[in-house]
């Protein structure tokens, strides 16, 4: 009928895009960092759980009357979190852990509304086949999962470059409002429809009986493994590119497509096909993740890893469909498979960071996916089942030689929910014990190195050379004492140019940063100057801070690992300014594989009337190459040799629009 259609179809449509609209709106609050969107997938999971066991009980358990006046008092009583806006009393103090924080803040922001779009479409499903015996409720669940797909797709291309985030909100809020209406409506409509409670609920038999638990089980397995691997793709292609949503849309989408086409129809799930593609994919997925010489193609992982999700979630939903109850069982088939995507979720987004030593997730979802294709076809022939058992045994070969690969030369490792920090020993010639030197990575990128040996340990090195933008900007300074600001500790190399008269003081949201940075690296503890470390966001930090009259502020926090937007933008650099002094330089270290943050920089120069300067580092030299931009009200600063000499001309784009914390587009500052 229109209206379980239209109702069905708005509240998926709301039920996603919020997804996006809120992650975007909380991501600056928790220093931009991946885990934001996976705690906001464990949360959306979660409700959606809780969504479903009401829609369970209120349909097993009540009578059409009765479902009205329930389900439509609990509609009113959501209307009143509108509209949804973050209470800034939710932004974390320094050390804050960050999934009590995201979880908390997202229940008292949207949690009534979300649980009452959550269980909308197993309980309109349900209303449907009350009114139409015989009819297919599982059609609804395929329209429903094709409105999500649309808010999706939508967001980062039709929604997010246009509207302001304040209006983005203020637009889901009047669509909800509209939803509320009409599913409240149907409710109504439907309380005198003649049924008793535990009565069968369509056209099905009678005396259908209830799934046995292997059946049960089965639904929980596929329906985790799925969520696990949705979460697990993304993670791994946002590990070096930025956690914006883009990149969470697509996985998410691609996730959703799979439950359209498996429950739409029988036609779209072929099981051989299926199966041959995914023995394929489990394969092709395994190599990229052994392969280093692939680590950085961004092309290459996002469409391999996108492919492989999309079979691996057809396999598992397409399965999911085959051994779907009838109509009674409807709504019971809906909570197990909420309830394996917030097991999957959770096992990702929770219990990796604490248990795992690195980004491994991803490798022990394709083995646990491989054998539950095993175990599937263990009735098929035994060449089948024999190829099966050899692609299953390729996976966990793969897993084994990522752990030994991802811990080779590494001396220390530390997982939280920033991310993999490992410290590296390496020697450059092994005749010379002298060309020791240690390494801290960060996922996959480089934040700092340092010799060990005596005679050369406090010599800054990498990106923070003398030869480099910062190294030339803080030698300038030289001769009188200078107040430095760094936002990003890593290994702590810029507290080598600190003299006795200095004072750095260092930002960073990890609080096992500092201590790997005073364990396992000397700069810090060598410094003469005084050095003072501030855990949490940068951002968040200066805003609590009176003025600190920096003479130098380098902001080092995007070179990789999911750029923390929210440090970028016009907001962020008038928070900047306002703790410089007059003559005092801000310094963005821009060196990054994807993305090319110039543009972003220069127009933010022009709105507020600063001077731009872009200094390179070709590391022709055997240096690492490195990109500065230097942002200032004095002209004459960027005019000095040491300054000028490697300053590159940057055209300035006069259709650029500035970003803000209402509007950033990351897709423009894509590098072709």
């Amino acid at each position: 009928m229109p209206l379980h259609a239209a109702t069905v179809f708005l509240s998926a449509f709301l039920l996603f895009l919020v997804q996006p609209l809120l992650a975007k709106q909380i991501l600056p609050w928790f220093g931009g960092a991946a885990i934001v969107w996976t705690l906001c997938m464990v949360f959306f999971q979660l409700v959606l759980l809780l969504g479903y066991a009401y829609a369970h009980w209120l349909a097993k358990r009540r009578t059409a009357r009765t479902q009205a006046y329930v389900h439509v008092a609990l509609l009113a009583a959501s209307v009143a979190f509108l509209p949804i806006a973050p209470d800034p009393s939710w932004k974390p103090h320094g050390g804050d852990d960050p999934v009590t924080g995201v979880l908390g803040l997202l229940f008292a922001t949207i949690g009534l509304p979300y649980l009452v779009l959550s269980s909308t479409s197993p309980l309109v499903q349900s209303w449907y086949a009350r009114s139409r015996p015989g009819g297919s409720p599982y059609r609804l669940f395929a329209l429903s999962n094709l409105a999500s797909m649309l808010a999706l797709l939508g967001y980062p291309f039709l929604i997010e470059p246009w509207l302001a985030t304040r209006e983005q909100a203020r637009a889901w809020s009047a669509g909800y409002a509209i939803f509320a209406l009409a599913c409240g409506a149907l409710a109504w409509r439907g309380r005198s429809f003649p049924i008793a409670p535990g009565e069968p609920v369509s056209g099905d038999a009678p005396r259908e009986r209830p799934p046995p638990a292997g059946r049960i089980g089965l639904w929980l397995a596929l329906s985790a493994t799925g969520s696990a691997l949705l979460l697990a793709v993304t993670n791994h292609l946002t590990q070096n590119i930025p956690s914006f949503p883009l990149l969470w849309v697509v996985p998410l989408a691609v996730y959703l497509l799979t439950f359209i086409l498996c429950f739409e129809g029988e036609r779209w799930y072929r099981r051989d096909g299926f199966l041959a593609a995914l023995g394929w994919a489990l394969c092709i997925m395994a190599w990229f993740l052994v392969d280093r010489s692939l680590e950085f193609r961004l092309g290459w992982q996002v469409g391999a890893f996108t492919l492989g999700l999309f079979v691996a979630c057809m396999f598992c939903h397409g399965e999911l469909a085959r051994s779907r109850p009838g109509a009674r069982h409807l709504t019971l088939f809906y909570l197990v498979v909420s309830a394996g995507g917030v097991l999957g979720g959770v096992l990702v987004g929770i219990v990796a960071p604490l248990v795992l030593p690195g980004y491994l997730e991803l490798q022990i979802a394709l083995v646990v996916l491989a054998y539950l294709a095993v175990w599937l076809n263990l009735r098929r022939p035994l060449p089948v089942v024999a190829l099966l058992v050899a692609i299953a045994c390729a996976t966990s070969g793969a897993l084994a030689w990522r752990v030994r690969n991802f811990t080779e030369g590494t001396v220390y490792i530390e997982r939280d929910y920033y991310g993999v920090l490992r410290v590296k020993e390496a020697l450059v010639n092994p005749a010379d014990p002298d060309t020791r030197y240690r390494s801290l990575v960060h996922g996959s990128i480089l934040h700092g190195e340092q010799w060990l040996a005596e005679k050369y340990r406090r010599t800054p090195t990498t990106y923070y050379r003398t030869s480099s933008g910062i190294g030339r900007t803080l030698l300038e300074f030289a001769g009188k004492p200078t107040r430095v600001g760094v936002i990003g500790l890593g290994a702590g190399t810029l507290a080598a140019y600190a003299r006795a008269d200095d004072a750095y003081r260092f930002y960073d949201i990890d609080p096992a940063v500092p201590r790997v940075a005073n364990t396992w690296f000397t700069y810090l503890r060598d410094s003469p100057g005084k050095i003072d470390v501030v855990l949490g966001d940068a951002r968040l930090s200066l805003e609590r801070e009176p003025p600190q009259r920096f003479d130098v502020l380098a902001v080092d926090a995007f070179s990789g690992d999911s750029i923390p937007v929210h440090l970028i933008t016009e907001e962020a650099v008038k928070a900047y300014l306002r703790h410089m002094k007059p003559g005092g330089v801000i310094a963005f270290h821009v060196s990054n594989r994807f993305l090319d943050l110039k543009p972003v920089l220069l127009a933010i120069a022009a709105k507020e009337g600063l001077e731009f300067a872009y200094l390179r580092e070709s590391g022709e030299e055997g240096g690492t190459t490195s990109d500065w931009v230097l942002l200032t009200r004095d002209k004459r600063f960027l005019a000095r040799p040491s300054i000028a000499e490697i300053t590159e001309p940057v055209a300035p784009d006069p259709g650029f629009r500035p970003w803000t914390d209402d509007y950033s587009s990351l897709i423009e500052v894509l590098k072709r």
